[in-house]
């Protein structure tokens, strides 16, 4: 097995469930040490055990992404423990209710896009300096499909995922002449606990959002975290300022 991040220092946000923890589990596969940071403590704890339980070395450091403060100390632990930073994906997030923009309340805009956009910068913001030290460093940002185009009744989300993409391409301008790298990820329908709350409120979802899918079906967690991964290591060393595509095929229709 090609171990090509040995040596390396990641954080994964969100990395309770879904897609960070299969993007926590990838990064100790392929050498890193991992800091994974949710506001799920009993998730974030699971995926340490897990990491632990395959012979990887990982921390749980509870996190509020929407708060500076609870950021930079996030960092700040990060650098404590393991000495350096080197990738960081930062993939909390939240969808919100579902609500058009008339029924949508200002407590639900501000929740999501304090967590998802809001939350994408402040890391950004904690994690360029730490990386700068070493004159290197990939980040990659969840981004989503609704990033790309409209999605009825998901304001808020769809508005912070386009904002995530303009803050990636905006990071990556402003650092590449520094070595660091930061790139988005956009996946597709993926089997995670956000989209099962989606199909308890309406099983039928399921064959809605497979239905939008060219290739026919969910993807798994970690088909996500493959990208991420190797968005994260020298193999794409000339790769800065994408939005990465991990979506079956749903943003060439």
């Amino acid at each position: 097995m090609t171990r090509s991040l040995e040596g390396k220092v990641a954080i994964v946000t969100g990395g309770s469930s879904g897609i960070g923890r299969a993007a926590a589990r990838l990064f100790v596969r392929d050498g890193a040490k991992v800091v994974v940071a949710d506001i799920n403590i009993e998730g974030g704890e699971e995926t340490v055990q897990m990491i632990a339980g395959e012979g990887g070395e990982a921390l749980f450091v509870k996190t509020d992404v929407s708060k500076a403060a609870e950021v930079e100390a996030m960092v700040n632990k990060t650098v404590e423990t393991f000495g350096q930073l080197d990738c960081a994906f930062n993939n909390a997030g939240i969808s919100g209710e579902l609500a058009s923009i008339v029924d949508c309340t200002e407590e639900n805009w501000d929740r999501v896009i304090n967590t998802d956009l809001r939350g994408a910068w402040l890391c950004i913001k904690h994690e360029i300096p730490e990386m700068l030290k070493r004159d290197a460093g990939a980040i990659v940002n969840t981004a989503s499909q609704y990033g790309q185009v409209g999605f009825p009744n998901l304001c808020a989300y769809t508005a912070s995922k386009h904002g995530i993409i303009g803050l990636t391409k905006v990071a990556a301008l402003e650092y590449a002449e520094y070595g660091l790298r930061v790139n988005a990820v956009i996946p597709g329908n993926t089997r995670t606990p956000m989209l099962a709350r989606a199909l308890d409120m309406d099983p039928a979802f399921e064959a809605m959002f497979v239905g939008q899918e060219p290739i026919g079906r969910l993807a798994d967690p970690e088909e996500i975290a493959e990208a991420v991964v190797w968005l994260c290591s020298d193999a794409a060393s000339f790769v800065t300022g994408s939005a990465m595509a991990v979506d079956g095929g749903y943003l060439a229709q």
